[in-house]
């Protein structure tokens, strides 16, 4: 169903995004490294051998329109270039009242000045394949915690994310929780590289063993990104903040651990302020199901996508996004949810990521 043609509702109600219309908003961007980047082909999300870079340079990106931690932006061997580009752009056409930055484990800091950048003394993750190594409840708690005392001074928040790689630690992490996801996680590839991250998977839920629990299975095959976030939004939805998830299917993974943890943990979860923004190209993936994976949770959510596209784009590398290369990323989605119930079209975001190529 889609209201006003420019955004598809995937599931709730429209209601949601038309109260946020004209209203405040903070973008929030965390930001991880999981060294199972470092696999040989398991992700195209950045410029080769320098992937642990990613999170870093696009934060650069999105807040100053350049990135310093290298000489050119980030692009995948293809010349596909990141989706911070169009984050970036919503916010030069339709400033957000804020970003801020989440150091959940970069393996280097952005160099920034003024743009806040909450630290969380957490180091970037092992690669799955060996047991990520991370200390689940502690990283849940701290997210937990800033969930509750995080003070938002707009009307809403938007939570993206940057962590390459990240869409195999979350398909990892929810058939270790135990959900039926076979085929339902997306990929910054078009032609998806199924047995690399087959194996990654089989590795990782390999490390499991029968007497672990929740937070020991999910310390091995997760990431530092899946873990606090889940922890932030329950932790949120102890205040009156409205929370949108920027993102694909890894921030569906987000939400189907918090749903995990709430059901082992014996609790209950208030989601009526919480909704999910993705991209068209993520949602209409054929090799996805994001859809499928928000059925699975076992509390209420909106969700809805961006009918944005780079059609009227001349530009070569743009119009890969059209044919299924990196689909979503840095926060994309809900920047684009954002800017197109607020007066923004496609031509003018189209224009404007154009400008930043040259």
């Amino acid at each position: 169903m889609a209201f006003n043609s420019k955004i598809n509702t995937i599931l709730g109600s429209k209601d949601y995004l038309e109260f946020l219309r004209g209203k405040d908003a903070t973008f929030m961007l965390s930001l991880s490294t999981t060294k199972t980047l470092e696999i040989k082909g398991i992700t195209q999300a950045g410029v080769p051998g320098l992937i642990h870079l990613t999170p870093t340079l696009d934060s650069e990106f999105v807040c100053c329109g350049e990135v310093r931690s290298l000489e050119n932006l980030a692009e995948t061997p293809k010349g596909v270039p990141t989706p911070a580009l169009i984050t970036r752009a919503v916010h030069v056409l339709k400033p957000f009242k804020n970003i801020e930055l989440l150091d959940l484990g970069m393996s280097q800091k952005p160099q920034l000045d003024f743009f806040k950048l909450h630290e969380f003394s957490l180091r970037p993750s092992e690669s799955i394949h060996a047991g990520a190594q991370i200390n689940a409840m502690e990283i849940f708690q701290k997210g937990v915690e800033f969930g509750k005392t995080y003070e938002c001074k707009d009307d809403y928040i938007i939570l993206g994310e940057s962590v390459p790689s990240g869409t195999t630690t979350a398909y990892a992490t929810t058939i270790a929780l135990g959900y039926a996801c076979d085929g339902k996680f997306s990929s910054s590839f078009k032609d998806v590289p199924d047995s690399i991250k087959n194996q990654t998977i089989q590795q990782a839920l390999d490390t499991i063993n029968d007497g672990d629990d929740l937070f020991e299975k999910v310390g091995k095959v997760a990431d530092n990104m899946l873990v606090f976030n889940a922890g932030f939004v329950l932790g949120n939805s102890s205040t009156n903040t409205k929370l949108i998830l920027a993102g694909g299917t890894q921030m569906a993974a987000v939400l189907l651990l918090a749903n995990a943890i709430v059901n082992y943990m014996g609790g209950e979860f208030n989601s009526h302020n919480l909704a999910l923004c993705t991209t068209k190209w993520l949602y209409e993936d054929e090799n996805s199901d994001i859809k499928a994976l928000l059925e699975l949770l076992d509390f209420p959510i909106h969700a809805y996508s961006a009918n944005f596209n780079f059609e009227k784009s001349e530009h070569p590398a743009l119009t890969l996004y059209d044919k299924g290369e990196a689909k979503e990323g840095v926060g994309a989605g809900g920047a684009l949810c954002y800017g197109l119930i607020n007066g923004l079209n496609d031509e003018q975001i189209v224009k404007e990521v154009e400008n930043f190529l040259g």
